[in-house]
């Protein structure tokens, strides 16, 4: 029944009975150590995430607690870890000691045994090889785990300034799926808006519009595709190929598009494009095709919004709609 089974499975949250752990090796028990703190790390920042959202208020308030929640469960883990490890043969070390402690962890990474070693203890070569090696694992796993909790901090303060300068415009930011069509599935939602009900072009049909006008109008994007791509000793026949094998990307692939893709789709759309970040200025192209007086949304502009950080793969563009349509 599914009830027993629930009952049989022990939970994540709950430390490893003394049965359980001598089923494990000792490197068994050192692995799941390294699975359960990056498992932590992980729930940290699915909970920032989840946490930057709402006003700047409610942000604080949920911020407070995911670190009293983290903290909670750091804690929680350190002693479970301790236990299992001291019915291993480890100690920690008890003057407060960070780097002894940092030490000993490394150690048990490894595989080396610290506890009750005479002074004189010659380690093996192989041992010092493990232990560098798990001192260079820690340190990477260090790295990775800044680099997140700043990649979520630039996230939030990104979108921070991104939001006050839209709410007052009764703007929102309406997510895109990031899969390499972020900028033309943005511009298809934004054409779907625009005209109040679907877009009459997919994201498709948008990326073979902007290739078949790159090549019609190659001379207009050469030299700015030249300018990222030249290399010495091309030829003109080199680079009309390297151009056309741009242009088939464009077409064929999921490849992200930036500037040059931009600069085609004002012309084959005739429509301005409005484009909004929290961590530039504001950009607006296209603006011979804007009409005369009214606002952004009711003269026809495309708004999209550019993000540098919002996720760890690379930029990202999102649909700009107004509150309510969203």
């Amino acid at each position: 029944m599914a009830t027993q089974e629930i009952e049989e499975k022990p939970s994540e949250a709950m430390p490893a009975t003394a049965s359980q752990i001598k089923k494990e090796t000792r490197d068994e028990v050192l692995s799941r150590h390294r699975k359960e703190i990056a498992q932590l790390q992980n729930k940290e920042i699915e909970l920032k995430k989840a946490a930057a959202k709402g006003s700047k208020a409610e942000q604080k308030a949920k911020k407070k607690q995911v670190e009293e929640k983290i903290s909670q469960l750091s804690t929680e883990l350190k002693e479970k870890h301790s236990k299992e490890l001291a019915s291993l043969g480890y100690s920690s070390s008890s003057n407060g000691n960070e780097k002894s402690d940092l030490d000993n962890l490394v150690k048990a990474i490894a595989g080396v045994s610290f506890t009750n070693q005479p002074e004189n203890f010659k380690v093996s070569k192989g041992a010092k090889k493990r232990g560098k090696r798990a001192q260079q694992e820690v340190e990477r796993e260090r790295r990775i785990q800044e680099e997140q909790s700043n990649l979520v901090s630039d996230r939030m303060i990104e979108n921070d300034k991104l939001k006050a300068k839209l709410e007052p415009l009764g703007l929102t930011v309406n997510e895109i799926k990031p899969d390499g069509h972020c900028l033309y599935r943005a511009i298809e939602n934004q054409l779907a808006v625009l005209s109040g009900g679907s877009s009459p072009y997919t994201y498709q049909d948008l990326r073979n519009m902007v290739a078949a006008y790159m090549r019609e109008h190659a001379s207009e994007f050469l030299p700015f595709f030249l300018s990222e791509n030249m290399m010495e000793g091309d030829s003109d026949n080199s680079l009309a190929e390297r151009f056309e094998h741009y242009c088939k990307e464009v077409e064929c692939t999921s490849a992200w598009g930036g500037q040059l893709e931009l600069g085609a789709l004002i012309h084959c759309l005739r429509r301005p494009i409005m484009i909004y970040s929290g961590s530039f200025p504001d950009v607006e192209m296209g603006k011979e095709y804007k009409s005369d007086g009214g606002t952004d949304s009711s003269n026809g502009s495309i708004l999209l919004s550019y993000h540098k950080h919002a996720f760890g793969l690379g930029e990202h563009y999102n649909s700009v709609v107004p509150n309510l349509i969203r």
